[in-house]
């Protein structure tokens, strides 16, 4: 039987021209070839740089744009880093390289994203970028050359910010798998800063089940990959050691959190209450309609225990079913409305907040005043408005598109509508519990939340940070409320932990822990082995740096104590 490439090619020497060089003349003319430095050599006599450079020494800043999922994996990058020798700085002009953590939702954060590359670059910074833009779209131009960490990928960080300081290019964009099946992410166990040392940000799962037209975020994140109970309990657990007082849920929707796993939310929050010290706070992050619907019961049951939030994040983004339609969003305005209406009379007092988008193609005057009549029954107090922005590759970008002008001025007016009521008028006089969890953005109070997670400006003592306070409410603004703390009310420290400082590394605390109790009062190979066994592993390559310096650490703590006593 005749090959299959016999047709194309008979023999390799016919190839071969007459006119081609023979071997005999390829060698005589090797001799007249004049020796000749090649350009790596002279580049790397010349500019030993890239081997000389030792990873680990320099200072890092990273932006993070974008929802708290992504927030939560900066945190898990910060602190890897950190752990590892490099370190984190907020000062952009004083830092070897710039890791830029981006957001796909809308063509702003993207345009913000694009113009940090070209200011560091203007600045010849070294530079990583992150987050769903790469991830979705790692042969954009202005990407190229640039090292890339995955949404998945973020435990490599290390590896990735190593190579770029030393000149090259690195890109990880794989999906984690164990036995074929999509996992959630990277580990919850690694190290991580948080942001604000009182509030850990746990995502529960990665993607979707749903196909929205408008949506960039489902081409990063992908379809839905939920964290098995067991292991985010322990890490919330982890974090009430550390002195966490509030914790919360997210993902691109909670809703649907254990499909993939033979589980559910409810199951899920029941499994964390149980671990939540009385005091402390759960959130919950955002849901669709459509996954929430089977468990109202158990959702209103959840949402009224006292350690969680009686709020509820849930985006209708039109009142309109056709324009629904139009985006795919797998639900109808009546089952919006039965969510909320069944909330709001079995959990009273809870917060809806919702999103809206305003000129999404093929949106009439009539689809937008639908809109706005929900709003207006409603009264939602957290309301999130977006002017439509067509991504690039997505189904709604090909669609007829509403004239520039017309989203602009619905947009005007749903925010016009918005503020135009005031939702927490009638609770001047209210005496209530808040927990007190950060500072306000002028520096001028310390920003707690009552049990509706709205929010409450107290006076800025030091001494209320992270405590549970008893307030009066005094005035309300649009999206406030201010409290005097009540004058023989006492204090509550939910917190079974003292917090971490700020900047400080989360996962490790428990090893110092170990260097008290085993290195002074045991013995220090027992010391060693605990700090040793709690190293942490990017990668498969243990870094022992750390565990290993608090190992000797601990050994000459025992040696000194031995001798003296």
């Amino acid at each position: 039987m005749q090959a299959a490439c016999d047709s194309v090619l008979d023999d390799i020497e016919d190839m071969v021209s007459a006119q081609d060089p023979k071997p005999h003349d390829r060698q005589f003319a090797r001799k007249n070839i004049v020796p000749r430095a090649s350009k790596r050599r002279q580049q790397q006599t010349e500019d030993p740089q890239a081997d000389s450079v030792i990873p680990g020494t320099q200072k890092i800043w990273m932006r993070t744009w974008g929802c708290s999922h992504n927030n939560s994996d900066g945190e898990y990058m910060a602190g890897q880093l950190a752990a590892y020798g490099y370190k984190m700085t907020e000062n952009p002009s004083e830092a070897d390289l710039w890791l830029l953590n981006s957001c796909t939702v809308k063509n702003p954060a993207e345009d913000h994203f694009r113009n940090s590359i070209k200011k560091a670059q203007e600045q010849d910074k070294k530079v990583v970028v992150a987050g769903c833009v790469p991830q979705a779209q790692p042969r954009m131009e202005y990407l190229k050359g640039l090292s890339i960490i995955g949404v998945q990928q973020i435990d490599r960080v290390v590896e990735v910010v190593d190579e770029t300081i030393k000149g090259h290019s690195v890109r990880l964009l794989g999906q984690k798998k164990d036995n074929g099946k999509r996992l959630g992410g990277a580990r919850l166990d690694l190290p991580k800063i948080r942001k604000n040392p009182l509030i850990e940000i746990i995502s529960i799962n990665t993607g979707c089940l749903n196909a929205c037209t408008y949506c960039k975020t489902k081409h990063a994140r992908g379809d839905l990959a939920s964290y098995p109970a067991e292991e985010l309990v322990e890490r919330a657990r982890q974090s009430f050691l550390e002195g966490v007082c509030e914790i919360w849920l997210t993902s691109e929707d909670t809703g649907a959190y254990g499909r993939d796993i033979g589980t559910d939310l409810p199951t899920l929050l029941w499994k964390l209450v149980e671990v939540i010290p009385e005091g402390a706070m759960l959130r919950l992050g955002m849901t669709n309609p459509p996954y929430i619907l089977e468990h109202l019961e158990e959702m209103a049951k959840i949402l009224n225990h006292p350690r969680v939030y009686a709020f509820l994040h849930v985006p209708v983004q039109s009142a309109s079913d056709s324009v629904l339609m139009d985006m795919k969003r797998e639900y109808c305005v009546a089952d919006f409305r039965r969510v909320v209406e069944f909330l709001k009379e079995k959990v009273p007092g809870i917060t809806i907040a919702t999103d809206i988008i305003c000129g999404f193609p093929g949106e009439t005057d009539e689809d937008f005043w639908e809109t706005m009549k929900l709003v207006e029954e409603y009264k939602f107090p957290s309301l999130f408005i977006n002017q439509f922005y067509p991504r690039p590759g997505t189904p709604a970008a090909k669609m007829e598109q509403v004239p520039a002008q017309v989203k602009k001025q619905r947009t005007k007016e749903l925010s016009q509508l918005f503020h135009s009521y005031n939702p927490y008028d009638h609770k001047v006089g209210e005496r209530q519990h808040v927990l007190v969890t950060e500072e306000s953005f002028d520096a001028q109070y310390n920003v707690a939340h009552n049990k509706f997670y709205e929010q409450v400006l107290v006076p800025k003592k030091p001494e209320f940070k992270g405590k549970m306070i008893e307030v009066d409410i005094y005035e309300t603004g649009k999206h406030f409320m201010k409290g005097q703390p009540v004058g023989d009310a006492n204090v509550f420290t939910p917190s079974i932990a003292k917090p971490l400082e700020k900047g400080e590394v989360s996962g490790l605390i428990h090893e110092f822990s170990a260097v008290h109790q085993n290195g002074i009062n045991g013995n220090a190979a027992s010391s060693s082995a605990v700090l040793l066994q709690q190293s942490w592993r990017p990668d498969g390559v243990t870094v022992k740096v750390i565990s290993v310096g608090l190992a000797l650490l601990a050994v000459i703590v025992a040696y000194a104590m031995e001798k003296l006593g």
